[in-house]
């Protein structure tokens, strides 16, 4: 048994787990429901009723956490939302 593989793909996972990033949507006076709704939709692959929820913890919280993930997956995400004129960060 390669003990020394098996402590490389640990290290690797480690690391991922680590390395795990949220993607915050913060509220703002310009942009609609229907907008914020249909681009979680497009770009994060919310349902419809999860892009709602997160739309209504948006307006009534300032922000939220729409996706969990790395951040080379999650970085191109975040462009998109703001491509679409909304505020987000990976935190």
């Amino acid at each position: 048994m390669d003990l020394g593989h098996k402590e490389e793909e640990l290290i690797d996972v480690l690391e991922d787990v680590a390395d795990v990033k949220d993607l915050m949507v913060f509220n703002d006076d310009v942009n609609t429901f229907d907008h914020v709704i249909d681009t979680l939709i497009r770009v994060c692959k919310h349902s419809a009723e999860q892009a709602e929820q997160c739309a209504y913890i948006i307006h009534y919280k300032g922000k939220c956490s729409v996706k969990k993930g790395l951040l080379k997956i999650l970085k191109p995400m975040k462009e998109a939302i703001c491509d679409a004129g909304i505020d987000a960060r990976v935190m």
